[in-house]
């Protein structure tokens, strides 16, 4: 992996006056185990650079330019070094309006906010932020309070976008020892009204004059903004090197910031902390964040500070716990921000092949047609199989139904209620922010919501599960299938993969239809006398739920001819004819009264392919029959199901298994004893999250494909 990191343009990447946004990067950049890996690219003219990090300077011309025209000559200069480089991730820092100057080739740019994003070009209108929204792979703020001014304007469903990531700045943690800590107050930063140092002047003064025995120390400066402040216990050391900060940090007891302005982060206020210092903050942007344990003023005022500071000094066993906690509470390490930072690295290059260490406990939004709407009659679809599987496996499972959603919100502006249905999808998804999204037949999807997902929830699994046949007869099928296999992380369906002809480079296995233990309840197996031979079903339109007129089934013809071949045998006939089609408990009733079960689907025969009649068929312990050129005989041998080649062969052998019930019994009972173990909603629901996860896990049909 190679990681190149572009600065701000005339940022000192030097020891010598840097930058907070300097200052981090040295300390991160150690801490990161792809540090022989980063390249840092800035413009400075200090040549004392941070040792140990490879750094590029970026040396443009003298010139007088404009600022739009220095800072394209900047990036385009970084372009040229960046294409002998070829990084894998640019990572920019605080200049918004770096991104749209990077090229488009370049794909995983990360942009960091050290201020707050409102105050920056680039930045500032929300329609710029959507734009980097969808430019940047990730967005890092170094403080809460910055990506909620980032979200200001923005839609809610932005709230939760694993785009955008807070990871604080951060100092080393150090060993102090608070005895030693002197009777020193502290301020650190730039000496203006912005910073508050108007304010701490006056105060401290007004301190050192009641408290003889204390002292204070200032280190910092401002050329624009002149404050004058003396007093015999006060010393003002202009500015100096980050060293020398922490070690008066190391010998003070009170550190006091006390900024007008909206922080967006306190690199004061952090190491005054880890330093064990009693540290006194106003409530303005971040610095809340900044500390674990101190003193917050709510209303700044020179009363209010000098109040603060003289409460601390009189309770000294206050002043003291508070430094104790300080040190003991404090955890924005280096070490964490370095962690957290190549943990999104890791993420962006390995998403495609990312594996979760723990499948065992997910979060899962199962998209699939949940059939409230028919109150129970298609209850029993194989949806719910599959939604019982990851239940049984322990996971947490919310369910979405989307032919539900837009029957319930149709209007005259939104007509088939589709905008409704993926506004409601984005809003769930930044609510329950699952780890995986599973599609079953979720055409209503709109792609342009699942690219939203995708991008701004990279951290979210996709797949998808269908099981209509693909062939050419069913060429629309083909098209609902393949339109999502670019964004999901695999695919499933109940037909040979390799019959589909798919170039895609996603992954595409062959899914049984699974039975449930709680669906399929009988077992015909046991049973010796029976009122029917045959069962046999089909239908028009699963929805519709009865016969449609003038609709032809070629398996009627198959059927007829049948019969006419075995006249004696008693069939149970429905969805052809004039007997309609059955459903739920009805259906199990007509199965309950036949020993056979004949698996006939539509079209031509082709490889594995089934519909879930199937699964209902075995698992309820019918002797099921179906064509040997499904080659089901890969997974279920002849004596475990019947299989034909011809309607002579069928009606052959559905005359002998009729008439001997014992070996009918013991085929079916076989059959569905295997099915039930290797074939059911857990083992299924298991296969579909190991798949779309990486696993290596093997499952018993695998070795036959």
């Amino acid at each position: 992996m190679k990681i190149s990191i572009l600065l701000p343009y005339k940022e000192n990447f030097s020891p010598n006056y840097p930058g907070a946004v300097s200052i981090f990067l040295n300390s991160v950049i150690r801490k990161s185990k792809f540090k022989n890996n980063i390249t840092v690219f800035g413009n400075t003219d200090f040549k004392e650079k941070y040792k140990n990090i490879r750094y590029i300077n970026i040396n443009i011309s003298n010139k007088i330019l404009r600022l739009g025209s220095q800072t394209s000559k900047y990036i385009n200069e970084f372009i040229k070094l960046e294409s002998k480089n070829k990084s894998e991730i640019i990572e920019i820092h605080n200049r918004p309006t770096y991104i749209d100057l990077l090229p488009d080739y370049i794909i995983n740019k990360v942009l960091y906010f050290h201020n707050d994003p409102l105050s920056m070009s680039g930045s500032k209108l929300s329609t710029e932020r959507l734009n980097l929204l969808n430019k940047c792979t990730r967005i890092i703020f170094n403080s809460e309070w910055s990506k909620r001014r980032f979200l200001t304007g923005l839609d809610q469903i932005y709230v939760k976008s694993q785009k955008l990531l807070v990871i604080q700045q951060s100092t080393q943690k150090l060993k102090i020892n608070l005895k030693k800590k002197k009777k020193i107050i502290t301020f650190v930063g730039k000496l203006n009204r912005a910073k508050g140092y108007d304010i701490f002047g006056k105060a401290i003064i007004n301190i050192l004059d009641k408290f003889s025995n204390w002292k204070a120390i200032v280190i910092g400066d401002e050329e624009r903004e002149k404050l004058f402040f003396k007093h015999k216990n006060l010393k003002i050391l202009g500015f100096q090197k980050h060293s020398k900060i922490i070690n008066v940090f190391k010998r003070t007891s009170i550190a006091v910031v006390c900024s007008r302005w909206e922080e967006p982060f306190g690199r004061t206020s952090l190491e005054a902390s880890s330093c064990g210092c009693a540290v006194i903050i106003t409530n303005r942007g971040c610095l809340p964040e900044t500390i674990t344990n101190g003193v917050i003023i709510d209303d700044l005022s020179v009363k209010e500070v000098e109040n603060k500071i003289k409460h601390l000094i009189t309770y000294e066993n206050f002043r003291k716990n508070i430094q104790k906690l300080s040190l003991k509470n404090f955890y924005l390490t280096n070490h964490r921000s370095s962690k957290l930072i190549d943990d999104y690295r890791v993420q962006i290059l390995n998403n495609e092949k990312k594996k979760i260490k723990n499948i065992k406990q997910l979060k899962i939004l199962h998209i699939t047609n949940f059939n409230e709407r028919h109150n129970g009659r298609l209850f029993y679809n194989t949806g719910r199989r599959i939604n019982n599987g990851f239940i049984r496996l322990g996971h947490s499972v919310l369910e979405f139904s989307d032919r539900d959603i837009v029957s319930y919100y149709r209007s005259l502006n939104d007509f088939n209620g589709s905008k409704k249905l993926n506004k409601k999808l984005v809003e769930v998804i930044g609510n329950y922010l699952p780890d995986l999204i599973v599609l079953g037949h979720a055409d209503l999807i709109d792609f342009k919501t699942l690219k939203f997902i995708k991008k701004n929830y990279p951290n979210i699994k996709m797949c998808q599960w269908f099981l209509d046949r693909m062939d050419a007869e069913w060429a629309k099928n083909l098209v609902r299938f393949t339109d999502k296999m670019q964004l999901v992380d695999a695919n499933f369906c109940t037909s040979d993969p390799k019959n589909l002809k798919i170039n895609s480079k996603k992954d595409i296995y062959f899914m049984p239809n699974p039975v449930d233990s709680s669906f399929e309840t009988l077992d015909n197996s046991k049973k010796n006398s029976f009122p029917n031979d045959v069962f046999f079903a089909m239908s028009h339109g699963v929805h519709r739920g009865i016969l449609k007129k003038g609709k032809f089934d070629r398996r009627e013809v198959f059927i007829d001819k049948l019969k006419k071949e075995i006249p004696n045998i008693k069939f149970d006939l429905y969805g052809m004819k004039d007997s309609q089609p059955i459903w739920a408990d009805d259906y199990l009733n007509a199965i309950s009264k036949s020993k056979i079960g004949l698996n006939l689907s539509q079209g031509k025969t082709i490889k594995y392919y089934s519909s879930d009649r199937f699964a209902q068929l075995i698992g309820n312990g019918l002797l099921v029959m179906i064509d040997e050129k499904t080659k089901f005989s890969n997974f279920l041998n002849s004596r475990e199901v019947v299989y034909y080649k011809s309607i002579k062969d069928l009606a052959k052998k559905i005359n002998f298994y009729t008439i001997n019930n014992k070996k009918r019994k013991i085929i079916a009972e076989r059959g569905r004893k295997k099915y039930f173990k290797y074939f059911n909603s857990t083992v299924i629901s298991d296969f579909i999250i190991n798949k779309t996860f990486g696993s290596n896990k093997k499952f018993y049909w695998e070795k036959f494909i």
